[in-house]
């Protein structure tokens, strides 16, 4: 049985400020995070992205009072990063209101930290962040994440991060071709077509922050958009 596809908006949080950065860099303030999160409830989509990038720079933890608040009226599974560092941190967010927890500093840090992730919590609930530059190969990481547990892969192609360029799909393809688990496809998003393009190379998901915040393109365009070239998405 094929599982739908995904289409998840992207907010990138600071404080309560939702931001808007290119390739990892320059970020500034676009909006509220709160505001934001409630749009894309009111619009159904399928699940949401909420990367707090303030939290690791900071040296500090998740804001588990932003999570709570973020989440109290949000009735659609929500992944939450930024910050994490330990299981005690990943079970503070799940009792905050999170349904899964994306990770990526610590994990590079800690070899063991996915593993005990996913034994203490399952895999279904761990999302590991690969983020990497166009030149490098970024499968042989996401394939060690896999190893040890992780549930899914959030990859994000830097270089194309805020850009609207498109994804990177040859790496895309690359790492699905190497993967059991779901890879959601992140990073440079311009358009439906460049969703129905991720997918087609293999992302179970399609996940963009730019494209929902500064076009007219909606989670429901792009679900309508792929329905009708014959990909099974969630309504």
């Amino acid at each position: 049985m094929t599982l739908a596809t995904r289409i998840i908006p992207t907010l990138l949080v600071r404080g309560r400020q939702l931001v808007k950065g290119k390739q990892f860099n320059s970020w500034r303030s676009v909006g509220d995070a709160l505001q934001a999160m409630k749009i894309h409830q009111a619009r159904g989509v399928d699940e949401i992205i909420y990367l707090d990038i303030a939290a690791t720079p900071e040296g500090r933890g998740p804001d588990l009072k932003m999570v709570e608040l973020m989440t109290r009226d949000c009735f659609c599974p929500i992944t939450v990063g930024g910050g994490v560092r330990s299981v005690s941190d990943v079970q503070d967010l799940l009792n905050a209101g999170a349904d899964k927890v994306a990770i990526k500093t610590a994990a590079y840090q800690n070899y063991h930290l996915v593993r005990d992730l996913a034994d203490k919590f399952g895999s279904q609930a761990i999302v590991v962040a690969v983020d990497y530059i166009e030149a490098e190969a970024p499968w042989p990481i996401a394939m060690n994440f896999e190893d040890q547990g992780a549930g899914e892969i959030l990859l994000t192609c830097v270089d194309r991060e805020g850009t609207m360029r498109g994804y990177d799909l040859s790496n895309v393809e690359e790492v699905v071709a190497y993967l059991d688990i779901p890879v959601i496809a992140h990073g440079g998003c311009s358009g439906y077509e460049d969703m129905c393009n991720a997918i087609q190379a293999g992302a179970s998901a399609v996940a963009a922050g730019a494209l929902f915040q500064f076009t007219d393109c909606t989670p429901r365009g792009a679900a309508d958009y792929l329905s009708e070239r014959g990909i099974e998405v969630r309504r």
